[in-house]
């Protein structure tokens, strides 16, 4: 199967550099409550200035929706996006006390990484990942290292720099070769950290399976399931969920205890954990819907795929003979 012509790369990162230094500066000098006024004209200006992310909104609207979506649903879906942008600021760089952040399934993650093998957490572009924060305070025993492209998040990566050095000094930079990636992940594993990364993204030429999502066929890379298989250590799932004022749930699954793909059955097991884990991201994607911020062709519908099952068979396993047996090609999760 050829890449798409466009795919998320090619658009500008959510906020953008200049978007993200105004939105501090207005926030760090006048608060969040005058920040959060800003986000009625940033959201205008989204819907009506860039045409493929509203378009990639109103198809993702209706899958999740199961309805026409009209223009209101779309306004809501960029300013729950800006929501989560501007409270960045506060969430890297403030007392978190401010936000009212109810936890679940925080005892099972700390129950994976008392274990003392370090720990993987899995999460995607679904609601915030920066709230994650919140772990730091929460488990200040625990090393958490967040995997991050800084040539394809130049603006996040400054904010970090800006507003939290300690956190940013916790980079492992996903613009590294493969090989490099891995051995930083299974070092900080090693010395028992928690290590966070987003799986739902397939960078252009990295390996991928399809999933059923929403609907439809969707593409997840394996990498991520690679790496977790060589490491052997706990994968948990984290999902931050933005409910609106200044309310988030953060919620922790124990996805596996250590994954295991084995070479005779590598296709398989693959394309078992991916779909295992779009169900749990499609379920937590029906309790939040406004928190979807793939703001790109998530589907490709265009590609032609269905879900007949031995079409399905043959397709995975033509992926998964392309992914290679070790994860030298992990990029980017965020």
């Amino acid at each position: 199967m050829t890449q798409p012509q466009t795919t998320w790369t090619d658009r500008p990162e959510g906020g953008g550099m200049f978007a993200l230094w105004l939105i501090r500066t207005i926030a760090r000098r006048a608060g969040r409550r005058v920040a959060r006024l800003l986000l009625f004209p940033i959201t205008v200006y989204f819907l009506f200035m860039r045409g493929p992310e509203r378009r990639a909104s109103r198809n993702y609207l209706q899958r999740a929706l199961g309805r026409r979506t009209s223009w209101w649903d779309g306004a809501r879906h960029v300013h729950t996006f800006a929501s989560t942008i501007l409270d960045r600021v506060f969430l890297l760089g403030g007392p978190i006390d401010r936000f009212d952040v109810r936890v679940d399934g925080l005892d099972a993650l700390h129950a994976a990484l008392d274990q003392g093998r370090g720990a993987l957490l899995f999460g995607s572009h679904h609601g915030s990942f920066e709230v994650l924060r919140v772990l730091a305070t929460r488990t200040p025993q625990y090393t958490i290292k967040i995997v991050l492209d800084k040539k394809q998040s130049p603006a996040m990566t400054q904010l970090l720099d800006a507003l939290n050095p300690a956190l940013a000094a916790n980079i492992i930079d996903a613009s590294q070769d493969g090989p490099s990636i891995v051995m930083d992940i299974q070092r900080a594993t090693a010395e028992g950290a928690l290590v966070s990364l987003l799986v739902d993204r397939v960078r252009p030429g990295e390996p991928w399976l399809p999933a059923r999502f929403l609907g439809g066929s969707a593409r997840f890379p394996t990498s991520p399931w690679l790496i977790a298989s060589a490491l052997k250590v706990p994968v948990a799932l984290g999902f931050g969920l933005y409910r609106g004022g200044n309310h988030y749930d953060l919620a922790f699954e124990l996805f596996s205890d250590g994954v295991d793909i084995p070479r005779q059955a590598r296709a398989e097991a693959l394309s078992a954990l991916i779909q295992r884990y779009a169900g749990r991201l499609e379920h937590y994607v029906r309790q939040a819907p406004y928190n979807w911020f793939n703001f790109y062709d998530f589907w490709h519908d265009d590609d032609g795929h269905t879900f007949d099952d031995a079409a399905v068979q043959r397709r995975t396993a033509a992926r998964a003979g392309d992914a290679g047996d070790h994860p030298d090609n992990a990029r980017d999760r965020a």
